[in-house]
């Protein structure tokens, strides 16, 4: 199947990271996320029920950027596709990709990301 939700560019502060002061101050991240799910149902007779409400996941993903701070963005990627697939059993798969475009690495850099999926 190749039906998806894709959801690009949540973006909210969080205080994730190793470093005293990414606790202290936070800093922005973004997240993207894609959901494998067969919408074929939800097309045909255009009910809701038969889908996820994407508007109640980018929520999801926000209070999780805002919520318990966690030293690693691989932990928060896996917090997130856990939380989504705890909530939302349609859902056959889910890829989280978490952006720290700030993170202080020591060199002038655009973007750091990972990406995680999980499947049920």
């Amino acid at each position: 199947m190749n039906d998806q939700i894709s959801l690009t560019g949540i973006q909210a502060r969080g205080f994730h990271g190793v470093y005293p002061d990414e606790r202290r101050d936070g800093q922005d991240f973004i997240v993207d996320a894609i959901l494998q799910i067969n919408l074929d149902p939800a097309a045909h007779t255009d009910e809701l029920s038969l889908t996820v409400n994407y508007a109640e996941i980018a929520v999801i993903i926000e209070q999780e950027i805002k919520g318990e701070p966690v030293d690693l963005i691989e932990a928060l990627a896996l917090r997130i596709i856990e939380k989504i697939l705890e909530k939302y059993e349609l859902i056959e798969s889910v890829a989280v990709t978490v952006h720290k475009p700030f993170a202080n690495v020591g060199v002038t850099i655009k973007d750091i990301a990972v990406t995680l999926e999980r499947q049920r």
